[in-house]
């Protein structure tokens, strides 16, 4: 199994970027997927997630009203298109995958994709 984030890069606050994740190795319906993200000095925190299966998804608070996740099942991608992009945001995000249908907490995390660096300039 492999998940491979791309779409990081340097961006102004204000900004737009979307994220890709592709996997590879996995029943893509089978997995709820999602991102956290880890900023220097900080804990990873989750940042958003999506249940194949259904569709449904979830945002941590944050994320709300400015990021949206979504998946092309065909091409087994996950994207997160951030919007509005603050300093906050700045950090590496990482791609997940867990069995557990309907939530993703990293503690259950079965695969990690490699990080992607998010740099938000003021």
């Amino acid at each position: 199994v492999q998940l491979q984030a791309f779409g990081g890069g340097l961006v102004q606050a204000g900004g737009s970027l979307r994220l890709s994740c592709v996997a590879s190795g996995l029943t893509f319906d089978d997995y709820t997927i999602g991102w956290f993200r880890q900023a220097p000095g900080k804990e990873r925190e989750r940042v958003s997630y999506i249940t194949n299966r259904d569709g449904s998804t979830y945002y941590d608070d944050f994320a709300k009203g400015r990021f949206t996740i979504s998946s092309d099942k065909a091409k087994t991608t996950m994207y997160l298109q951030m919007n509005n992009l603050k300093t906050e945001d700045t950090a590496v995000y990482y791609c997940a995958a867990s069995t557990i249908r309907g939530a993703l907490d990293s503690d259950f995390v079965d695969y990690w994709g490699q990080g992607t660096q998010v740099t938000v300039s003021s």
